[in-house]
């Protein structure tokens, strides 16, 4: 009809069978690859990465469940963490922050999340520490991130400088130091990448004997990072469906 409006978007029970047929694919998927890799599949935390979409999806995530969020930006995390608090008051939601933050960012990283992924230089460990501090809260738990391709653009620390990061996040009194993070190339075996960081870990639980965590695997390759031990795995698309190619 001339004048009439599409709808913005699904009808709310529409949209809410979406998602839950989305998380009943990727629970099924993270329980096989667990099995097949002789692991308990209780032992794999699943972060539902909430970026770009609203936030009565990650409402929707919650009531079915889940309670660990991840988020990639702070103009974006902020209100949405205060958001979904609003929608389910009596549900505790951890916030993961899994995308590149820079320093100035820090401060307001610290207020809302629960952890942070990507540290990948001294600066941002300080920034995050002296937050952390100000803000009076218990010490923030954080991974570094590490680099498997040397690309800069997507962040993470080269092989050859983890250790030395490693010691100084550790020295911080604001922050823990609980293991690494790591992306896949692009275009590369998932495995070999995964199992490289694998070794990495091994090398910097040595050290570093609480660094237990190994956040890696996202839709398209959770399996593989299960394989190789991943404890966290960061889950976006394969949940809520393709982000906008506008927005990331």
């Amino acid at each position: 009809m001339i004048g009439s409006k599409e709808p913005s978007g699904p009808p709310e029970s529409f949209r809410r069978a979406e998602i839950v047929a989305g998380l009943a694919r990727v629970r099924t998927r993270l329980v096989e690859a667990a099995e097949a890799a002789d692991r308990d599949p209780r032992s794999i935390t699943l972060i539902a990465v909430t970026k770009t979409f609203a936030a009565v999806d990650a409402a929707t995530l919650v009531s079915l469940g889940v309670r660990e969020l991840g988020e990639n930006r702070d103009q974006e995390a902020r209100p949405k963490a205060a958001e979904v608090a609003r929608l389910r008051p009596d549900d505790e939601v951890r916030w993961h922050f899994v995308g590149q933050l820079q320093r100035n960012k820090a401060r307001s990283v610290a207020r809302y999340a629960h952890w942070v992924h990507t540290v990948d230089r001294p600066a941002v460990a300080d920034a995050l520490a002296r937050s952390v501090e100000n803000l009076d809260r218990d010490p923030l738990p954080v991974l570094i991130q590490l680099s498997l391709d040397g690309n800069p653009a997507r962040g993470g620390v080269a092989a050859g400088g983890l250790a030395a990061l490693a010691d100084h996040v550790a020295g911080l009194p604001g922050v823990r130091l609980l293991g690494l993070m790591a992306v896949a190339p692009l275009g590369q075996d998932p495995d070999r990448a995964f199992a490289a960081l694998a070794g990495r870990s091994a090398e910097l639980r040595r050290s570093h004997p609480d660094a237990e965590v190994i956040s890696a695997g996202m839709s398209a390759d959770l399996e593989a990072a299960i394989r190789h031990g991943a404890t966290h795995v960061r889950v976006g698309s394969a949940l809520l469906g393709r982000r906008s190619p506008d927005l990331g």
